[in-house]
């Protein structure tokens, strides 16, 4: 599974054994089951995570009980409280298993470590952030000038193993629409 981390990684820069040895020695595992969480409000953020195994889902809950889905991440994606992670503070955000789940657990002390140590992890998280940032822009750009349809069928098109994955009222929540309309746009 740690075979997983190392081409993640080399899709950014080469590593010597040596150097990846080095890498996944800061990591821990964790092994979760469909329906636990990985991250609950106002649990202290420790961990970053790198996904070997599974689907997981980060959202919000409003004031009146609504679920926002503001991420997915599956096989090969990473998934925290970016805020709170950074900051380290307690989580406002939670994240939950939509199905059996193994993730490498990065604390953020060990980033720091690895990144002021090694010059290639520093430049990978670069690239990796460079991308989320990228993501999330396109993602909030999206809600706010397309329709429904219109974000459906981008989804459709980013994510097609994803959308296979994912229940129909948890892909309607992330599109932030219901059911019922999501029904008539498949």
């Amino acid at each position: 599974m740690s075979q997983a981390l190392r081409e993640h990684i080399e899709k950014i820069t080469p590593l010597t054994d040596a150097e990846f040895d080095y890498i996944l020695s800061h990591f821990t595992t964790k092994k979760l089951k469909r329906r636990q969480f990985l991250l609950q409000v106002d649990d202290p953020v420790r961990n970053d995570h790198f996904v070997l195994k599974g689907l997981l889902k980060l959202y919000h809950i409003d004031a009146e009980g609504k679920e926002h889905i503001l991420q997915f991440a599956m096989e090969d994606w990473w998934i925290t409280d970016y805020q709170a992670y950074f900051n380290q503070t307690n989580a406002t955000l939670a994240i939950d298993c939509i199905e059996e789940v193994e993730v490498l657990c990065l604390s953020l002390q060990n980033r720091d470590k690895l990144c002021a140590e090694l010059h290639k992890i520093e430049h990978f998280f670069r690239r990796k952030s460079n991308g989320g940032y990228i993501a999330m822009q396109r993602r909030v750009l999206s809600l706010l000038n397309n329709n429904a349809k219109e974000r459906y069928e981008q989804l459709l098109a980013q994510y097609p193993a994803l959308v296979k994955r994912v229940p129909k009222n948890v892909i309607a929540s992330y599109l932030g629409v219901s059911r019922e309309t999501l029904s008539r746009l498949s």
